[in-house]
C-alpha cells in the first residue's frame, strides 16, 4: 500500500472514530487531525474538506469493493459483504446518512446500485431483445428497492443481521428476475 493510501486510511480511521462521538456537522478538521494524529496541512494534502473525505470512505469502503469483484453469480455475496461493513460501522454510517448531507450521500449510493442493476441485467437479458425504457425501468426499480432498504436499515438501527438482510434481498431479487425475464424476454 502506498505511503498516501496509507495516510488517506489513517484520516478515515480518525474520522470514523470521531464521528462514532460527534454528529457530522459539528466535526471539525481539528478534530479529525486530533483523533488520527496527524496535521491540518496533511488532511488537506489529500482531502479537500469533510465532504470529500466522507465520499472517498463511502466509495472505498461499500462501493469498490462491490463494484471491482461483482459478478451475477456472486453479487448477493458481494452484498452481504458490504451489509457487514456497514454494520461493522454502524454510528459512522449511521450518522453520515442522518446528516444535512445525506441525501447526497443517498443520491450517490441509489447511482452505485443503479449502475450494479444495469450490470446484472445486462447479464441476464444477454441475447434477448428488450427496449431501453424496460430495462431503465427494472433497473431503478430494483436499485431504488435495494438501495432504500439498506439505507433504512441503517437508519432504523440495523436491528436485523447483515445475513438476514443479504438473503431477504437475494429471495426478492430472484424471484423478481424470474418474472422480469418472463414478462419482457420471452
Amino acid at each position: 500500500m502506498s505511503e498516501s493510501s496509507v495516510t488517506k486510511k489513517a484520516i478515515s480511521e480518525g474520522f470514523k472514530k470521531t464521528m462514532s462521538k460527534k454528529p457530522f456537522e459539528k466535526i471539525t478538521i481539528s478534530d479529525i487531525t486530533s483523533e488520527c494524529g496527524l496535521n491540518r496541512q496533511t488532511f488537506y494534502y489529500h482531502f479537500q474538506d469533510k465532504y470529500e473525505l466522507l465520499n472517498w470512505i463511502f466509495y472505498n469502503d461499500v462501493v469498490s469493493p462491490f463494484k471491482d469483484d461483482f459478478t451475477i453469480e456472486n453479487w448477493s455475496e458481494q452484498l452481504l459483504h458490504i451489509l457487514r461493513i456497514l454494520k461493522e460501522n454502524s454510528k459512522f454510517y449511521a450518522n453520515a446518512i442522518n446528516t444535512p448531507y445525506g441525501n447526497e450521500f443517498r443520491k450517490y449510493f441509489f447511482s452505485v446500485i443503479v449502475k450494479i442493476t444495469d450490470d446484472i441485467l445486462a447479464q441476464i437479458t444477454e441475447g434477448y431483445s428488450i427496449k431501453g425504457e424496460n430495462m431503465k425501468f427494472i433497473s431503478e426499480f430494483f436499485a431504488y428497492g435495494i438501495a432504500g432498504s439498506i439505507v433504512k436499515w441503517v437508519q432504523t438501527g440495523m436491528k436485523e443481521s447483515p445475513e438476514n438482510i443479504a438473503v431477504q434481498m437475494k429471495q426478492i431479487v430472484d424471484g423478481g428476475k424470474s418474472f422480469a425475464i418472463d414478462r419482457y424476454f420471452r
